[in-house]
């Protein structure tokens, strides 16, 4: 998909997150919303998947290391074909699908079961250097999110990856300023985020994470690096569409929109 074509798939994304989150009665979306247009470049232009093989050992693989922010995903899952829409409905539901944080046992198309945060770099950089020696050429994704750069565990794991050359490995931060509790700024300043990746030897760029013109060129530039993997700090407003939930922190989660929050929140991402 060419950008415009992405930002009118991302209405239908933004839409279902809210629906998604509306039937389940909670949720987290704040950052399902910011990180949406990330994960619709990535599974609509981007990766090599296949939706009637999801274990295809040549596939790209993204690790949803924010696992709150699973509503995201599996818009992109769903309208890709992995599972049924009937799914979206059963959000969260006890025994259902789609549980409140990824399961790659209920669910087609999860390459990692995230919630405790800081875990998923660590993984991929696992799955990145596995690929490397069975000599596959599949990529790999990991998003994170900004409140996960305050883990030490985040910072061994791109030791890791920088010294083993991973350059099959691309890491992105949906760097909306906000995490559970409030601003990065009040828990923990993580400026200048870019620069401490830098030290740490990942190619890294800084980006606007709802411009698909300047995402996509950060996938290609991402492709073209040897040597080492890339980082991508996407800046990103959290409730990002929806006027009411941007940069608001009480949308972070649990919350679910009533039904006329939801209708007004539909109508402002259909007008946008």
């Amino acid at each position: 998909m060419n950008p415009e074509a992405l930002m009118a798939n991302a209405k239908t994304l933004r839409r279902d997150i809210l629906e998604m989150i509306f039937h389940a009665g909670s949720g987290h979306p704040g950052g399902s919303l910011s990180a949406i247009d990330l994960i619709n470049a990535l599974y609509f232009n981007e990766m090599r998947e296949d939706a009637n093989n999801p274990e295809w050992n040549e596939r790209d693989r993204f690790i949803l290391s924010k696992g709150h922010g699973c509503p995201a995903l599996y818009a992109a899952l769903g309208r890709k074909g992995y599972f049924p829409l009937e799914w979206y409905q059963r959000l969260r539901h006890t025994g259902a699908e789609l549980q409140g944080h990824p399961d790659r046992k209920k669910t087609p198309g999860i390459e990692f079961n995230s919630g405790s945060l800081s875990q998923g770099v660590s993984y991929a950089a696992g799955v990145a250097l596995g690929l490397k020696h069975q000599g596959l050429p599949s990529r790999v994704y990991v998003l994170m999110g900004c409140g996960e750069q305050n883990e030490g565990q985040v910072w061994e794991a791109a030791m890791f990856a920088a010294h083993h050359r991973l350059d099959n490995l691309v890491g992105m931060v949906d760097y909306n300023k906000l995490q559970s509790d409030s601003h990065n700024d009040d828990i923990m300043k993580l400026e200048s985020l870019s620069a401490k990746w830098r030290a740490f030897n990942w190619h890294t760029l800084e980006i606007d994470g709802h411009n698909y013109s300047q995402i996509l060129a950060a996938f290609a530039k991402a492709r073209d690096e040897r040597g080492r993997p890339t980082m991508i700090i996407a800046n990103t407003v959290k409730g990002k569409g929806v006027s009411f939930m941007e940069n608001v922190p009480k949308w972070h989660g649990s919350l679910a929109p009533t039904p006329e929050e939801l209708a007004l929140a539909l109508s402002e991402i259909e007008e946008a």
